[in-house]
């Protein structure tokens, strides 16, 4: 049992290590881009790409980015498990919410036309 802790404990350090070197490179390649801001933009951004792609090769190789990976990969076949609405369905549902803020909108104007004229007509103002 002493060799699995010591073992979790080595991979969270090495996990650190990665961690921190993939946020070097980052930092790197963002300085690189303006450091050679005289070169055409697009090598300049072709280099930033790549320091971006290798951080998040760096950041898949630890613990916390394999959750991640998972995660995302669990969205994704949640997402494929939705029913989505067919286009009439959609445009009855537009159609309903605008006549319903079109609605509301003119409730709301006629309460506060009703309330100004009550509040000008208590204190005599405005006319």
């Amino acid at each position: 049992m002493q060799y699995m802790s010591e073992n979790t404990e080595v991979s969270t350090q090495f996990d650190t290590v990665k961690l921190i070197l993939s946020v070097i490179i980052l930092l790197s390649g963002i300085v690189a881009f303006y450091y050679y801001s005289e070169q055409l933009l697009l090598f300049r951004v072709l280099g930033l790409l790549v320091a971006a792609g290798v951080t998040v090769g760096l950041i898949l190789l630890t613990e916390k980015g394999r959750s991640i990976k998972q995660f995302a990969q669990g969205s994704v076949t949640e997402v494929k498990k939705v029913v989505w609405p067919t286009r009439k369905e959609t445009m009855q549902t537009t159609l309903i919410v605008m006549v319903m803020v079109l609605l509301v909108g003119v409730l709301l104007w006629l309460f506060d036309t009703l309330l100004t004229w009550g509040i000008t007509s208590l204190t005599g103002q405005g006319g």
